[in-house]
Order: structure tokens, then C-alpha cells, then sequence
């Protein structure tokens, strides 16, 4: 499945770290920025997250709410949260369901070889659930969240 710009974004309602239910419809009203990444603390991951964090309040005053999600358990990404101070919610999608409506499963390069696996992308929902931006294949996960932020503020200035 694809993710369409202008087009409603897929329901979804996911477990976090403490193991409660998440939905998206709680978050009308607001900017939802949803990053896919493959897994808990690797490096590339740690990098996006860490970036992420550390534009947190930033972002935070555009009225947007960050989710990570990946197919890691609750309990690995309550570690990583932890473990770098990520103040925003990781959601687990371990039967990739979510991120397979999202475009974020499916084939990739890696190394050279065509794999199958978790597609580093983001998607940035805006307040009326429609999907503004979306950044289909992420290439360097640390530099990305700048991207996402300078996004956000460029329609806020509007």
C-alpha cells in the first residue's frame, strides 16, 4: 500500500512502551509525526531517535506529537526510551500491520541485496487526519528529523 499526500492517513491503534493502547483518532487536532524505523537501539536508529530528542521541544511547539514505531516488543523499546531519554511515545507493530499500510514494509536494498524488511520513512499526519508530507525512503536517518522539523515550520510561518 502506498501513502498518499492530501489523502486521510490509515487508522491505527498500537501498544507503547508500558504496554497501553495508542490510537491515532486521540490525536486530532494536532501534527502527528510517524517515524518507521527497523529496530531498537542499532546504530542508524539510535542516530534518528537521538535527533529526534534532542528537536523535541522544537518540534513540540509547531502543536506536533512524535511516534516512533518499529516491530520491536514493548519491553525493548521501554530499554531504548530509557536508555537515551526519548521523550516522545515507540509503538510496537510486531506483526507489521501498521507499517504495511503505511508503505514502511517491504522489499529494499541493503548492501546491495534486495531484502525484505522495515522501510526507514515518515509520515507527517496534519490536524484533520490527512497526510501532508511523506517521506517514503529516509537515506540518512540522523540528518532526517531536521528535515522533518524544517517541514513543520515552514507551514507554521504560513
Amino acid at each position: 500500500m502506498t501513502i498518499e499526500e492530501g489523502k486521510a492517513a490509515p487508522q491505527f491503534t498500537l501498544k507503547d512502551s508500558e504496554g497501553k493502547k495508542v490510537a491515532l483518532k486521540d490525536f486530532r487536532g494536532k501534527n502527528v509525526i510517524i517515524y518507521f524505523y527497523p529496530r531498537d537501539d542499532t546504530p542508524g536508529c539510535t542516530k534518528e531517535a537521538c535527533a529526534f530528542r534532542d528537536l523535541s521541544t522544537d518540534i513540540e511547539a509547531t502543536n506536533t506529537i512524535v511516534f516512533g514505531i518499529s516491530p520491536d516488543e514493548s519491553s525493548s523499546h521501554l530499554k531504548f526510551q530509557q536508555k537515551y531519554q526519548l521523550p516522545f511515545t515507540l509503538l510496537s507493530d510486531p506483526n507489521k500491520k501498521v507499517m504495511e499500510k503505511y508503505g514502511a514494509f517491504g522489499e529494499k536494498m541493503m548492501y546491495g541485496k534486495k531484502t525484505v524488511g522495515v522501510i526507514r520513512s515518515t509520515v507527517w499526519i496534519g490536524p484533520t487526519g490527512q497526510v501532508i508530507k511523506h517521506w517514503g525512503r529516509v537515506q540518512k536517518a540522523g540528518d532526517h528529523p531536521l528535515k522533518v522539523l524544517e517541514a513543520l515550520k515552514t507551514v507554521q510561518t504560513k
